[in-house]
């Protein structure tokens, strides 16, 4: 698997698909780079997406890109992957998994989940990107240096993709001694936060506008707008989407204001 030769790998740039779960773009924008290096002219598509599950069906080798939270999976990622178990026998599967600071063995969890539903692990790959929370000052960086951690990102995709076409892909979050640092590292001590749902999600009411845009980028329907001023409910996956969107601002989750609007755009 993922070893061919030249004339295969011209036939298998038109079958390889990616997808992925992204909140503020760091992941779309991981998967996306990494297929555009190995030549691929098939889109990624996100979990959310109705044609995801069809993509999946068909092809044979796939990319499955998610931001680790706490060293674990998004609760929308790992809910996706056992909903439909049944798709992923047999296939041969590549995760990139990224992060704002440290996840240990961010790609051998999900990995872990999807072998027990028969599918091959090809590799693992940790990238290093601007952190998604807005709403915690410590974990703010300058401008530039999240330009530059974009770089190193793609730098590391490129290198990553040459050895892959090697036959050697990276096993980044694979095996028992990454799977002991998430364990370890962040998963023990906050195991809780990403079993369920979170009901955390606060919003203003005095800043909010009802404009409706968290509603509408919301990937739970977990937010609606009543009568002029949004509201949450508990299913929130904690993906920062809307924190991020606000216009105004309104919307925080683990701190108690915003302190800077994500978006990798602004660093490309």
């Amino acid at each position: 698997m993922w070893q061919k030769t030249n004339q295969q790998t011209e036939s298998w740039r038109y079958v390889m698909t990616g997808i992925y779960f992204s909140g503020t773009g760091n992941t779309k924008f991981c998967v996306d780079t990494f297929l555009k290096e190995y030549g691929y002219s098939t889109n990624s598509f996100s979990i959310e997406d109705n044609e995801t599950l069809g993509r999946i069906e068909n092809e044979n080798e796939i990319v499955i890109g998610y931001p680790v939270q706490y060293s674990n999976i998004p609760k929308i990622v790992k809910d996706y992957i056992i909903y439909n178990r049944h798709i992923w026998k047999g296939k041969s599967i590549f995760i990139i998994a990224t992060m704002g600071l440290f996840s240990g063995d961010g790609a051998g969890i999900l990995a872990r989940l999807l072998k027990n539903y028969g599918a091959i692990i090809v590799g693992g790959l940790h990238l290093k990107m601007p952190d998604s929370i807005c709403d915690e000052k410590a974990l703010k960086r300058s401008f530039e240096e999240n330009k530059k951690i974009v770089m190193k990102a793609e730098e590391k995709i490129c290198k990553s993709v040459c050895n892959i076409k090697n036959g050697k892909p990276p096993q980044e979050g694979l095996g028992i001694v990454y799977h002991f640092a998430g364990l370890f590292g962040q998963r023990l001590y906050f195991f809780w936060k990403t079993q369920k749902y979170t009901d955390k999600l606060k919003i203003n009411t005095i800043k909010c506008i009802g404009c409706g845009l968290c509603e509408k980028l919301c990937p739970m329907g977990n937010i609606a707008v009543k009568n002029g001023i949004a509201a949450s409910s508990d299913k929130c996956t904690m993906c920062y989407r809307c924190i991020s969107k606000c216009p105004t601002q309104a919307i925080t989750l683990l701190g108690k204001k915003v302190i800077e609007q994500n978006d990798v755009s602004k660093y490309l």
